[in-house]
């Protein structure tokens, strides 16, 4: 690897040594839920990877899997498909960190004879942005509202293009009145979100909220948003399509009721 580091992939032995999406607290409950995910999904070709640098600290982070697996709103059948890929920090940024974590990837789709590797991009929170993989030679082959990107680096040049699912209204309209939180354990940063907009909900508005959990890739392809692993649903409408804090979901709420 050109910029000196090493990969670690997140298993039984080494999950307690490193820090999970930026967690490293072992009694945080996002961080449990998290291994347990990942040990659920390994059966599907799930790889969690911790890049390391020339002085073994943690740099880099990326989650990739066989696309029929993923956990987004895609068909992606035949490419391999990245959910999550970051630095640590703003210093081991501009460093070729983020491309030799692409061109693992690539090279895990390569051996496996697949079509290529995609990744759903957006320029807001949560996932990644476009920029590190087109220069990394992706394009864009999708896009879907507000702005979500489907990127893929072809492999088979002939290949199909992976595709959004879509019908993202008719599916957040299955979920009717009241406030719907759909969420995930793919994310750890979840875990905390759900609790503290539940919370809230019921102490400043009287609201119970239906908590709906993401238990499958099906699920997760066939939820009401591209991001798929956190959304929530009011009165009919999505009024985020990520996780939130709790400040966020009041301003959100103040405008729905008033």
């Amino acid at each position: 690897m050109t910029c000196g580091g090493r990969f670690v992939d997140a298993d039984r032995t080494t999950f307690d040594t490193l820090p999970c999406c930026g967690i490293m607290s072992a009694t945080h409950p996002g961080r449990r839920e998290k291994y347990c995910w990942l040990q659920a999904n390994a059966k599907f070709g799930l790889r969690a990877r911790t890049l390391l640098d020339q002085d073994d600290q943690p740099c880099g982070y990326i989650e990739y899997l066989p696309g029929e697996f993923a956990w987004r709103g895609v068909e992606a059948s035949g490419y391999m498909f990245i959910h999550c890929l970051w630095n640590h920090s703003k210093r081991h940024r501009r460093q070729g960190w983020g491309s030799a974590m692409v061109e693992a990837c690539l090279n895990d789709a390569r051996e496996a004879g697949m079509n290529g590797v995609a990744v759903l991009t957006r320029e807001g929170p949560w996932l990644a942005g476009s920029r590190l993989f087109l220069a990394n030679g992706f394009e864009s082959v999708g896009a879907a509202p507000p702005d979500y990107a489907l990127l893929v680096r072809k492999l088979k040049p002939v290949a199909a293009n992976p595709v959004f699912k879509g019908g993202w209204g008719e599916k957040v309209a299955r979920y009717g009145s009241g406030l719907t939180i759909l969420r995930s354990s793919q994310c750890p940063y979840v875990t905390k979100s759900t609790a503290e907009i539940a919370e809230t909900a019921e102490h400043d508005y009287g609201i119970k909220a239906s908590v709906v959990n993401i238990e499958s890739c099906h699920d997760a392809q066939n939820a009401p948003t591209p991001y798929a692993v956190f959304a929530l649903i009011y009165e009919g409408r999505l009024v985020a399509d990520h996780q939130i804090s709790r400040t966020r979901f009041r301003s959100i709420m103040n405008k729905c009721i008033t």
